[in-house]
């Protein structure tokens, strides 16, 4: 009798569309899940909508690192929701790991030794987070892009690539950050501080050519 690869069996039991995740227990056992597909509430909007500005365990460091980069501690938290759903241990299928879900070049560029560690994640996902809110002038679907396909596919793309994940990505976690379902909207500037936390809210900056085809398409926010 052959075999069948785990991947495989993974592969013909998630939804498509669905988010491949494995965490690690206590005991070593490895557990894979999904996030996102359409059968479970991370996929339901007005369920994401809820989970605002959700605390937990991790609140000290989500917002010492916030205030230390200049960053919305509620767009962190967003992330953290869509990427981890809150578990420390997760891991994609694609190698992401931890809260903020981590590739591992990206922890090293931040200098992240124990991606696991919550404290150091955090911090790199934070300052990862606010390089690209420089990055892309503060524009949120452009930042949430390139959190999730890497500020190459952005750059590249002029603007959200047209990969089915991200832009499920995005939607879902604006649809955190602004505690309602987002809909179809092109640009929102948000997640600058300057000095005070948004608390959610929007600020509009003046955009600037920050990449190459980058274009200012209006203030709009998530429909209603």
């Amino acid at each position: 009798m052959r075999l069948v690869p785990l991947a495989l069996i993974v592969a013909l039991a998630v939804p498509a569309g669905a988010e491949v995740r494995m965490t690690v227990r206590s005991d070593g056992k490895k557990v894979i899940y999904n996030v996102g597909g359409d059968g479970g509430k991370s996929s339901d909007l007005k369920w994401l909508a809820k989970q605002r500005n959700r605390r937990s365990a991790y609140d000290a460091a989500i917002e010492r690192y916030s205030d230390q980069y200049n960053v919305d501690p509620i767009l962190v938290r967003a992330v953290i929701q869509v990427e981890s759903n809150f578990n420390a241990q997760c891991v994609s299928n694609k190698g992401a790991r931890g809260l903020m879900q981590l590739m591992p070049e990206t922890a090293r560029r931040y200098g992240v030794r124990s991606i696991f560690d919550p404290d150091e994640n955090i911090r790199g996902g934070v300052a990862y987070l606010a390089d690209l809110l420089e990055m892309f002038a503060f524009d949120l679907p452009r930042v949430l892009a390139a959190y999730n396909a890497g500020e190459g596919a952005v750059t590249r793309h002029g603007g959200i690539p047209p990969y089915n994940e991200t832009m499920k990505y995005v939607k879902r976690a604006l649809t955190v950050y602004y505690g309602r379902p987002y809909g179809d909207a092109a640009v929102s500037f948000a997640g600058r501080r300057d000095g005070k936390v948004l608390q959610g809210g929007f600020k509009a900056v003046q955009a600037t050519a920050m990449i190459p085809g980058f274009r200012y398409l209006g203030q709009l926010a998530g429909s209603r």
